[in-house]
């Protein structure tokens, strides 16, 4: 199954409550895995003011907030459904 990567760190409420939003939506769909930005200088450096981020390979999906119709754009992508 395919990733989604979510930019968090201990103790955000932006981050905590963007998970709680979007876990339901991908279950199935996507693996996720939060990445802890304090746990590496790069991704630290990157995502310091900005998290949460949630990426697809390369491709940003989101910043500070769920973006439902990005998110739904990917899902349809890899599930061959119209987004909702």
């Amino acid at each position: 199954m395919a990733t989604l990567h979510v930019y968090s760190r201990r103790g955000c409420h932006l981050c905590e409550v963007l998970l709680e939003e979007m876990l339901p939506l991908v279950r199935g769909v996507l693996d996720v895995e939060v990445r802890d930005i304090d746990t590496r200088p790069e991704w630290h450096e990157r995502y310091f003011m900005d998290i949460p981020v949630v990426t697809f390979g390369d491709r940003e999906v989101c910043r500070h907030r769920l973006d439902r119709e990005a998110l739904g754009e990917l899902l349809a992508g890899l599930t061959g459904r119209d987004a909702d």
